[in-house]
């Protein structure tokens, strides 16, 4: 069977990646076939986690065993196969890419192909280009306060829409139940 995954980013407008990968293969498959399609070293720490229907993450597969002493399984992507974790289309999934700032791809896998393998994985569209792979700390801290003062001038804007100047309390109370707008 082959599995269809696509792949978009919050971060950069137009980028999009289908990748048609066997069932049977490792996430160190897809994880190279991503690297490869994007043009990222293979050799960065990184992550897959499967995520429920509102992109919450719940198991982590990685490269590298961190050792942590923790109560949850730790998976490999060496040794992890795709069959193993994802049976339905629509199952969601992140590759975090950049461990430092939590970058990360958002992917899908859209479509299950049964009676058909791959001996390997391919990039099957390419539209945008990719984020870079890693990002200076202190110009992460920039976009983040960019992102966070636009944030506050929408807010500020909606302040200035409900301000005691902004609205007729008359015309409030003139609403009644009747009222088909009400």
């Amino acid at each position: 069977m082959v599995f269809k995954f696509r792949i978009v980013s919050d971060g950069t407008d137009n980028f999009k990646r289908v990748i048609e990968i066997d069932a049977q293969s490792t996430f160190l498959d897809l994880k190279n076939a991503i690297c490869d399609s994007v043009g990222y070293d293979k050799m960065q720490m990184d992550s897959f986690f499967i995520c429920d229907d509102n992109w919450e993450k719940r198991k982590e597969i990685t490269f590298e065993d961190m050792d942590f002493d923790s109560d949850e399984d730790a998976y490999l992507m060496e040794d992890a196969h795709l069959e193993d974790f994802i049976d339905d289309e629509g199952q969601r999934l992140m590759y975090v890419f950049d461990y430092l700032t939590d970058r990360a791809f958002f992917m899908e896998m859209t479509e299950m192909i049964p009676g058909r393998t791959l001996k390997d994985p391919f990039c099957a569209l390419s539209q945008g280009k990719a984020p870079a792979q890693t990002m200076d700390i202190d110009e992460f801290d920039k976009q983040l306060e960019a992102k966070a003062a636009k944030r506050q001038s929408e807010l500020d804007l909606d302040d200035e829409l409900f301000t005691a100047e902004g609205y007729d309390p008359d015309e409030i109370a003139s609403f009644s139940e009747e009222d088909p707008l009400y």
